[in-house]
This record gives C-alpha cells, structure tokens and sequence, in this order.
C-alpha cells in the first residue's frame, strides 16, 4: 500500500495538493495522512506570558485543529471519493519538519505531497518556507504543487540528471509506477557542454533505463550552461507536466534550493514538482 502524507494549514493552497496526491494516486491502494502540525501558531501569540496561558492556547488550538481536520476528511471523501484510498488525520504539537520526519520514519512514507506555499502566500517567492526546508531535509520524496494548478495527467515528465548521482531503488520504482499509471514519458535531460558520457555515466544511464521500464524514456542533451535556464526553456518548449530533481548532497538541487536561484532568475515553477531524495534514511 502507498503511505503519503499532505501537510495543512487549512489553505485553498494546501487542499488542491490534497486533491493533485488522489488524483496523481487514484489506481493505486494509498493511505493517506492528512497532518497539521500548530506548535508555531502557538508559540506566535504575543500575549503568552504564563505557562497556564501557554496551555490553555495549546488546547484551544488543537480542538481547533482536529475540527478543521474534519473539515477536511469530509471534504475530500465528499468530492474525491475512492474505494483504493484511506485517511488518516493528524494534529500535532510541534514543528512541521520534526512532525515530518518522524512521521516519515514511524509509518516509512513513500512521499510528501504539500504546496509550493500555504496560507502567507507570498508570490515574490517560488517555495514558502516550509516547502523549502521540506523539500531541503526531509528524507522521503517530497511532491510540490504550485498555486492554483488544475490537475491533468502527468504525461511528460523531465527528469534532468549528470548520470552522477547513486540513484536510490525505491524512489526510482516510485517514479516507475507514477509514470506507468498515466503511460508517461520521462525526458532524461543531460546538461553539460561534453556530449560524450564516461564509462560510470553510462552505466547509471543503464541503471535508469532498468528501473524505470513502465515509462518511455527520451535521452537529450544541452550544451546549454546555466543549468536554470536549460530546463526553463525545456518545460516550456516540450510542455512538461511535472518537472523531478534528485536531491544530493552538494547537488544541483541543492544549490538551487539553497540560494533561490529560482527566485533570482524569475523561475516560477508552474507544473509539480517532484524531488526524490539521496539522503541517509
């Protein structure tokens, strides 16, 4: 069975990942987390002075929290209906990634599925900062839905790598299965000015062919050097529907990340956005 979690805070943002995770899942048995995590809204209040006052908010806040979670449940069985999926809800005490994480380790989670923003919604910025530090730390695959996406089929998927990086079994068999639900083609992108791979590249290149046989793999290569810039101009000339990163240390991904190369540059990411991770887990 597929374990996916959708953080909340309750945003229109928020419950169209909910709905884009049902959706992108919908021929797969999937049980699904639906979790809010509230330790910052209470810690926020400036008029906690007192330990009681700490308490007294911390339980109207999670009564809060399980009555919009409700909320929530119903709306989506309401609207989404799928006899292959099931919920489970989540109201925690404490921060969004601790919350993550254990809950990542606790039920091994196959992915996170969470918007680009939540409720502050800042559009001068490509990630909330939640997004970002999930996207950044946590050791599952994490799937990001920018605002106001409508759902349609992930036909075309871009996938760019170096053939470098030690590519993990079980998210790859992810991507295999999502892109074989929708028979998809995933556009393996090499980005860099010498066409010709060594001998370690092409045997990752094979690893991948191997662990990804439910899809349509095209092989490109750019010569183009910014490597933003190459699968800007990619998604929009080949109409990507979902763009996916390995994340590694001291990768591209997470220099991108790091220093908002995407903000600088104007790369508001507009398609889904899967990061698979390389991390210890």
């Amino acid at each position: 069975m597929r374990k996916i979690l959708v953080p909340t805070d309750f945003s229109d943002n928020a419950f169209n990942a909910l709905k884009y995770a049902c959706h992108v899942f919908k021929y797969e048995k999937s049980e699904i987390f639906i979790m809010h995590a509230y330790a910052d809204e209470v810690y926020q209040q400036d008029r906690l002075t007192k330990r009681s006052l700490l308490d007294e908010l911390k339980e109207k806040t999670h009564r809060k929290s399980e009555e919009k979670l409700n909320e929530v449940l119903e709306r989506i069985e309401h609207e989404y209906p799928n006899p292959h999926h099931k919920y489970k809800k989540i109201s925690a005490f404490g921060s969004l990634i601790d919350e993550v994480n254990d809950l990542v380790n606790l039920e091994n989670l196959d992915i996170v599925v969470m918007a680009t923003r939540g409720a502050t919604n800042d559009r001068s910025l490509t990630f909330g900062s939640n997004t970002l530090q999930v996207l950044k730390y946590i050791s599952c695959p994490v799937l990001a839905i920018p605002e106001g996406y409508t759902y349609h089929a992930p036909k075309e998927l871009l996938f760019p790598t170096n053939y470098l990086v030690p590519y993990k079994r079980r998210e790859l068999k992810l991507l295999c299965e999502m892109s074989g639900s929708f028979r998809s083609t995933i556009h393996m992108l090499y980005i860099d000015p010498i066409k010709k791979l060594t001998l370690r590249q092409e045997d990752n290149q094979q690893f991948l062919k191997e662990c990804l046989p439910k899809a349509r793999l095209v092989f490109e290569t750019t010569e183009e050097k910014d490597k933003t810039i190459a699968i800007t101009k990619y998604i929009v000339h080949k109409n990507i529907d979902m763009l996916v990163l390995v994340n590694t240390r001291h990768s591209f991904v997470e220099d991108m990340l790091t220093k908002s190369t995407l903000d600088k540059i104007g790369l508001h990411i507009k398609i889904p956005f899967l990061v698979m991770q390389n991390l210890f887990r």
